[in-house]
């Protein structure tokens, strides 16, 4: 009985690898001479962009069959149209994904009619980092510390793309439990262009995360005079970075137990960040080469080398967890609704 029960546990093992071969040779067949797209909802040259084509340089070479990437900017309405895209118009074949503003999600759980992608069916394939959430001012401005801004009489102008994004939600929020007195400037296509008004003196700051902001805005913040970008307080000091080391956290400056708790619900999303999302129905064997991929490539020597020179943090998130973040986003329990329902506009 013994001897039978080994040969079963072999066969088995031996038939477990032949299937496991037949779908990597399927796969291959499949995505070979094919292009894999990446969506970028934000504009080239911002956070999104920049992490995305970072990640597309080596995804290919873990792909079976080794396609052809290709990055495609479609932007709008703070990246709300490149999640339409993939959420209702894509085809479910495996050969496109899309990178967008997981505030979207947020806003949709929130009740915004006006984000109706139906994330709940998505297919995450993972995450390349993290937020940090950090707010700047121009040195024009002559704000450039928190009590400057907290002291400010007249308007600061922030820049935004829209209702939903960091940009928009983390102003509004501190003017409602901080006493800020931001003006939201909304309708730019993503921080690159948010970046040109900052320099152009049409908007005063904005917020954004650090980890990409350290990067795409660096001729920014090493910039003298006026045209300095200065961050002035920031969510937390888990990168350890010496430039921001000495900022105050929102979590010290929130002074009211509601305040805070509305800070920390909205901040939730942050555990995942620039996430990749397959159109619903992609094959499920598809999305799992897809996921294995895409977490072999965020552990790429070479691409963590050219991260490193570029100072672009990589901290992946999987695909299952992504889901199950997005799940927590979508079923957050109503009375965190309700403590963030301001944020909608009805």
């Amino acid at each position: 009985m013994k001897h039978k029960g080994l040969r079963c546990l072999a066969a088995a093992v031996i038939l477990g690898t032949a299937v496991l071969a037949g779908a990597a040779a399927h796969a291959e067949d499949f995505y070979k001479g094919k292009t894999f797209r990446f969506i970028v909802g934000f504009s080239p040259g911002g956070g999104y962009d920049t992490y995305t084509r970072l990640i597309a340089r080596y995804f290919s070479k873990y792909v079976p069959g080794n396609p052809t990437t290709l990055v495609q900017n479609m932007t709008g309405a703070g990246s709300l149209i490149s999640a339409n895209y993939v959420g209702r118009r894509a085809r479910p074949d495996g050969l496109t994904g899309a990178v967008f503003n997981n505030s979207l999600i947020v806003q949709k759980s929130l009740g915004d009619k006006k984000v109706t992608v139906p994330f709940e069916k998505l297919e995450w394939v993972g995450a390349p980092s993290r937020g940090e959430i950090v707010c700047m001012m121009m040195a024009f401005t002559g704000k450039t510390t928190l009590k400057d801004v907290l002291a400010s009489k007249e308007p600061i102008k922030m820049g935004a793309t829209r209702a939903g994004s960091t940009g928009y939600d983390i102003p509004v929020i501190m003017n409602k439990v901080m006493g800020t007195n931001f003006k939201l400037i909304t309708g730019y296509r993503g921080t690159a262009t948010i970046r040109l008004a900052l320099e152009g003196r049409e908007v005063d700051g904005f917020c954004s995360q650090w980890e990409s902001m350290r990067v795409t805005a660096r001729s920014m913040l090493d910039a003298e005079g006026g045209q300095k970008l200065v961050p002035f307080v920031i969510d937390s000091h888990s990168y350890q970075d010496p430039e921001t080391k000495n900022l105050p956290l929102f979590k010290d400056v929130i002074k009211s137990k509601e305040g805070l708790q509305i800070y920390n619900s909205w901040a939730s999303q942050m555990a995942f960040q620039r996430m990749l999302a397959l159109p619903p129905g992609t094959p499920k064997d598809r999305l799992e080469i897809l996921r294995t991929a895409y977490a072999k490539t965020l552990k790429d020597p070479q691409m963590l080398a050219e991260a490193k020179k570029a100072k672009l943090v990589i901290t992946p998130v999987s695909g299952p967890d992504v889901e199950r973040l997005v799940d927590e986003i979508i079923n957050m329990p109503q009375h965190v609704k309700e403590s963030l329902s301001f944020l909608v506009r009805k």
